[in-house]
């Protein structure tokens, strides 16, 4: 086995005739994995258990365990789907005798529980997937064009490109993990980076209007923004173009004047607040007795947990945390549209797909991913309560 460059910054995996012996007998998938290889890096998928441990079956990787089901024993264990940490998540497996690909979760305690879901034809089509899903995230090869292009016309456009690569390879029948990347990986390009108020993003015009309804959209006045509240593109931003009163795991407050949460614990006072207290501005709460606030000084929207007496980075700003609320509430849409499909089939792997778009546009974003305990981290991964 080797791992080579294959040009400036690419790298890639190949392996021997001897390597493949006598795991892999399909003879297009021997033919590949000895030529063009494996890709050593992507933002989807990495095939780095390939490297560490050769090629191995399930059946040797869990200790040859009498309930696992016959047909996962000979899979090859060659990689990992990303997780919403980065790290490695459900494992990638190869068929040596068809060249399939699937995936499947490794319960070492219940092996009988294991299956094993379809993610590509081949390993010529995974390696065109990752590349091609790769290549629209970094604005390269193929959807080179859309470099500074923004808007959902814009992004319906590279999600219909990208799901046509998909369909194109698969008779039609897109896996969950495809279908995702090609659904939601798009909407980034949605809200272009921000060039006009100061923001992170400019949120185009009735964007938020179009998608939770006219009338259910609050925009501020002056009246309604305590004194603390001094910066100013964050001013404008809640009087033009507002926030979302009622998206799902956010309650925007909008029966009172905006208060800082000194001013909000005044009737009933809290065991602990924050430092500058006086200096965080309520917008509204989120689930699970989480406060959001805005840092009325520099824009940084946070959550204050009154329970855990914490306050933590959300998002970079009030731009920002407009696209997470429309991107949520887009992806339910999506979903409902699919009958459910997204989340049912991959919730994991949804999850990790709307965290990787929320990160492409949220610098604060990229950062808790790995650091932990992030309120957006923790409740997309929130399957049981049913978030996405």
């Amino acid at each position: 086995m080797s791992r080579t460059d294959a040009g400036s910054t690419a790298i890639t995996i190949t392996l021997t005739e001897d390597d493949l012996d006598p795991y892999v007998t399909h003879a297009s998938t021997r033919r590949w994995l000895t030529g063009p290889g494996l890709p050593g890096d992507s933002g989807l998928l990495t095939f780095e258990e390939l490297r560490r441990a050769g090629l191995r079956t399930v059946a040797d990787s869990l200790g040859d365990p009498d309930p696992l089901a016959e047909e996962l024993r000979d899979q090859l264990v060659i990689g990992a789907l990303r997780g919403p940490d980065g790290g490695e998540a459900e494992s990638i497996l190869l068929d040596g005798e068809t060249g399939e690909i699937a995936t499947t979760y490794f319960f070492h305690d219940r092996p009988d529980l294991m299956e094993a879901d379809p993610l590509a034809p081949s390993i010529e089509t995974l390696t065109r997937f990752t590349t091609t899903t790769d290549e629209l995230t970094d604005l390269r090869g193929q959807f080179a064009s859309y470099e500074g292009r923004h808007g959902t016309k814009t992004a319906a456009e590279a999600s219909r490109q990208l799901l046509a690569v998909f369909e194109s390879e698969t008779d039609g029948e897109v896996p969950p993990f495809w279908k995702a990347a090609a659904l939601i990986r798009p909407l980034a390009l949605v809200a272009g980076p921000g060039t006009t108020w100061g923001l992170t993003l400019d949120i185009p015009a009735r964007l938020l209007d179009q998608e939770f309804g006219l009338g259910t959209v609050a925009r501020f006045e002056e009246v309604d923004f305590p004194a603390t509240l001094t910066h100013e593109p964050t001013r404008r931003f809640l009087r033009e173009t507002g926030l979302p009163e009622d998206a799902f795991l956010f309650q925007l407050d909008t029966d009172v004047l905006l208060p800082t949460l000194t001013e909000f614990y005044e009737d009933e006072p809290a065991e602990e607040l924050p430092p500058r207290a006086d200096e965080l501005i309520r917008l509204g709460y989120l689930m699970e007795d989480n406060s959001l606030v805005v840092d009325g000084a520099t824009g940084e929207i946070l959550t204050w947990s009154e329970p855990e007496a914490t306050l933590a980075p959300l998002n970079t700003d009030v731009s920002t945390l407009a696209f997470t609320l429309w991107l949520l509430h887009r992806e339910r849409a999506i979903d409902a549209e699919l009958s459910g499909e997204l989340t049912a089939e991959a919730y994991d792997q949804l999850a990790t797909t709307m965290l990787q778009t929320l990160s492409k546009v949220d610098p604060t974003v990229t950062r808790a991913r790995t650091d932990g305990g992030h309120y957006w981290t923790e409740a997309f991964q929130d399957e049981a309560g049913g978030v996405l």
